[in-house]
């Protein structure tokens, strides 16, 4: 019955997703992931093959996800990386996934989903730039990675920085980011007083 597999298939990657965000791909557990998502570890190997399958298809489905939900929009980069913060902060999960990808994962070849939607997302602004919309002071390659890295910079606070740095609502942190991206496209001071 398609329709049941298809649910557990998900229940699977539901649970897989909160799992390797906590654990790490080497300290998940696939029987904690079964039993969360209430069938067995059997149904684990059946769908996906081994453990490291599972989080290949946790992370390519969280990939799909930001692209479909956050599409790049290069007239409007400091909104796109307000929207990317915004999802980060509702899905804390991503950014800790892809934290472990890193760690874990360091000598493994690039995820292929993960590059192709790197490039199209550096060919939008390469196009931006041969237009004149976007600044050319920086390479595209490297301005796609500055506006990635400031869109994530709130998961990225250690408790030590919290304490000291005034508590902000979670729109103030958008708006913060679009900020940063805006004074990072003008080379000025940018519209402190806009919003996001």
């Amino acid at each position: 019955m398609p329709g049941k597999a298809d649910a557990t298939r998900q229940r699977l990657l539901d649970a897989a997703l909160e799992e390797f965000a906590e654990y790490g791909i080497a300290g998940a557990r696939v029987d904690r992931v079964a039993a969360v998502a209430g069938t067995n570890k059997a149904q684990i190997y059946h769908y996906f093959g081994s453990k490291d399958q599972l989080f290949d298809a946790v992370f390519n489905g969280i990939v799909e996800r930001i692209v479909r939900e956050t599409p790049i929009d290069a007239h409007d980069l400091p909104g796109y990386a307000a929207a990317l913060a915004r999802g980060y902060e509702a899905h804390p999960q991503v950014a800790r996934l892809a934290t472990w990808q890193r760690l874990e994962r360091a000598g493994d070849p690039p995820v292929p989903l993960a590059v192709e939607s790197m490039r199209h997302k550096v060919e939008v602004i390469a196009k931006a730039q041969a237009e004149g919309i976007l600044t050319t002071e920086f390479p595209p390659g490297i301005l796609m990675n500055l506006v990635l890295h400031l869109s994530l910079v709130w998961t990225a606070v250690n408790p030590e920085s919290a304490a000291v740095v005034e508590t902000v609502t979670p729109d103030e942190r958008a708006h913060y980011v679009a900020t940063a991206v805006r004074r990072l496209l003008s080379g000025g001071p940018g519209d402190a007083e806009g919003g996001a």
